[in-house]
C-alpha cells in the first residue's frame, strides 16, 4: 500500500521539493513533482537547475520524450501517464487522481491556512481508506 507522508508548516513549498528531489535522486529514486499549475510547475522547473552548484537534477516536464529515461518529472497534471512509480511530491491542494500507483507520496503543506485547511482534509481522506500515514512539521525536533 502506498505510504503517504506529510510534511508541514513548510515556509517555501518550491525550495522544500528541491531539497526533497535531491535527497530521492541521491538515493537512486525516481520522482514526479505535482504543481498546482503551468505557473508553479516552470517556476519548480527552472528551481532544479540551481538546488547547488555541485547537483545535477535531471529532470524534464511531463510529456517530454526523455520522461522514460529521466528520474525527476515535473508536472501540473495528476491525469499524466507517468514512466515511473516511485515517489510523488504534490504541492497542490488537491488530492492527486491515482495515489495508489506511487509507493509514496509526499504532501507538502506550508503555513498559509488554506493550505493547511486543505491538507488536514486530504489527511482525514487518506486516514479513512487506511494508509500508512506519517506526519514531519518543519521547525520542530
Amino acid at each position: 500500500m502506498t505510504r503517504i507522508d506529510f510534511h508541514t508548516n513548510i515556509a517555501d513549498k518550491l525550495s522544500y521539493a528541491c531539497r526533497l528531489a535531491r535527497k530521492a535522486y541521491a538515493a537512486g529514486g525516481k520522482l514526479v513533482l505535482l504543481a498546482e499549475d503551468a505557473g508553479q510547475a516552470a517556476s519548480l522547473y527552472d528551481a532544479l537547475w540551481t538546488v547547488s552548484e555541485t547537483d545535477f537534477l535531471p529532470h524534464v516536464m511531463s510529456g517530454d520524450a526523455l520522461a522514460p529515461q529521466t528520474p525527476i518529472i515535473v508536472t501540473d497534471s495528476d491525469q499524466a501517464d507517468f514512466p515511473h512509480g516511485d515517489m510523488l511530491v504534490n504541492l497542490t491542494r488537491r488530492r492527486p487522481a491515482n495515489v495508489d500507483r506511487f509507493q509514496r507520496v509526499f504532501e507538502i503543506i506550508s503555513t498559509d491556512e488554506e493550505d493547511a485547511a486543505a491538507g488536514r482534509i486530504r489527511y482525514v481522506a487518506y486516514k479513512q481508506q487506511s494508509y500508512p500515514l506519517t506526519h514531519f512539521v518543519a521547525g520542530q525536533s
